[in-house]
């Protein structure tokens, strides 16, 4: 979370507590219809932005122009949130390092999942726990519950949210620091009762073990149901590997294929997204891997298939059309999101490269948008930029890291993703805009938002 950031937000204390109570008449409930966006916490149809690092979750809420100027942040201080902040038997406070969000009860508002895999639970350290914030009128707030946890080994190591079983009600995946996965399905209540839970182990036999960074939801097969991959550093046959692991979502969600794509050197923070880049029915799932080639970095695309991955590519400077060369360290593809930013119907793929060089200037950084099409993502059209770009406020600075964080987000509701990137914690990030042509630093402004919310 940025210095500045924590500075400029309101304190928890302020929001109402009534705010999530459900009007009565004539002592029947009235008909309460689930929230139209998964990050809308106040209810107010417009989309909402959390993000969380080191013990803290900070939410900034939209208005009809993007981002307001209304942001609050919790801790495990704040009052009605369980547990205590810091409290992690000696380990770094990571509550809000793993966010998630769904209109979790269907009462119309969104809430959000934080996990804290580091949590002191009873005299257990690093027990872990997931804590539901729920929405309400006021936004955040008004009451957290945390949910039963089905491991005591770091416990909301990874989250994600989505309908796993396609029942038409958002379900919560988590996993311990094991690799072991549990779906939770809904609904879930404020009393903190949950649906069944599904408990998933990537390798029974004890052949692949995964220590998971991410899990990734998302529309893999044609069915309904939200698929997911656990993304992490695995085991194979006692060999370290980078791997992604399947799991197929429907009625009955099925442990899926094991895909291991970097054997030679690990990522503690590997990170991806899926979207369908080619457009033929299944989403396909694009995954960092910044070790490869001595640090200089690329994206694995696993295509989708009727029954999850297919074949797959890999993209990297050195791809044809992608501007800048590979170098030693840039660290291609730290931070990965997809949208449409030029409105040809495909999704394009911006990726972060937080230690790329800047002209003399040392990890300065920048960002690259690949262009989705008829054959996926490719180099051709892709756009490159960074604080020396024209039209791009600022100019490089050594070690800022531009790229550190990306997400692309329709922010101005005008149909084109827009791009938001930032890189360390002590400057602003930058939003640019979307258009028929793609990204533009036509009306580039600095922002104070934290990339870091859910895709």
């Amino acid at each position: 979370m940025r210095t500045h950031r924590k500075l400029a937000v309101a304190t928890a204390t302020a929001l109402s507590l009534t705010g999530g109570l459900l009007a009565f008449t004539a002592g029947t409930a009235a008909a309460v219809t689930p929230a139209k966006y998964a990050d809308d916490f106040n209810g107010d149809g417009y989309r909402d932005y959390a993000s969380g690092w080191g013990g803290e979750v900070t939410v900034t809420y939209g208005t009809a122009g993007g981002p307001g100027s209304k942001s609050v942040t919790f801790t495990q201080d704040s009052p009605g949130v369980p547990g205590k902040a810091g409290d992690a038997g000696g380990y770094a406070d990571t509550f809000g390092d793993q966010v998630a969000n769904a209109d979790f009860n269907r009462d119309g508002y969104a809430d959000l999942a934080v996990a804290d895999r580091s949590e002191k639970v009873g005299t257990k350290a690093g027990a872990g726990a997931v804590t539901i914030l729920w929405g309400a009128k006021a936004g955040l707030g008004a009451k957290a519950t945390r949910i039963p946890a089905k491991s005591t080994t770091a416990f909301g190591a990874a989250l994600a949210s989505g309908d796993f079983n396609g029942d038409g009600k958002p379900d919560l995946a988590v996993a311990d620091v094991t690799g072991t996965l549990f779906v939770y399905r809904g609904g879930f209540s404020q009393s903190g009762t949950t649906g069944s839970v599904t408990k998933l182990e990537v390798s029974p036999s004890g052949a692949e073990v995964l220590e998971p960074s991410a899990i990734v939801a998302g529309k893999v097969t044609k069915d309904k149901a939200t698929d997911l991959y656990v993304l992490g550093q695995g085991y194979r046959n006692g060999r370290t590997t980078q791997a992604a692991w399947f799991v197929q979502g429907g009625s009955t969600i099925k442990r899926g294929k094991y895909t291991t794509y970097n054997a030679t050197q690990v990522d503690y923070r590997a990170t991806g997204v899926i979207a369908d880049f080619d457009k033929n029915g299944y989403g396909d799932l694009a995954v960092s891997d910044t070790p490869y080639n001595k640090g200089a970095g690329s994206v694995l695309v696993l295509r989708g298939g009727a029954s999850g991955p297919a074949t797959s590519y890999r993209l990297s400077q050195s791809t044809s059309g992608v501007a800048t060369a590979a170098g030693r360290n840039d660290r291609f593809g730290y931070a990965l999101s997809a949208g449409d930013t030029n409105r040809d119907g495909y999704p394009d793929l911006a990726v972060g490269v937080p230690e790329e060089e800047v002209g003399s200037v040392e990890n300065a950084g920048g960002v690259h948008v690949l262009r989705g099409g008829r054959s996926g993502l490719t180099g051709t059209g892709s756009q490159w930029f960074t604080r020396a770009t024209a039209g791009v406020p600022g100019g490089p600075a050594d070690s800022e890291a531009f790229g550190l964080f990306v997400r692309l987000r329709d922010f101005d509701r005008d149909g084109d993703a827009d791009l938001l990137v930032s890189g360390d914690l002590y400057r602003k990030g930058l939003l640019l805009h979307g258009s028929a042509k793609g990204v533009t630093t036509s009306g580039a402004s600095q922002s104070d938002l934290d990339p870091g919310f859910p895709q």
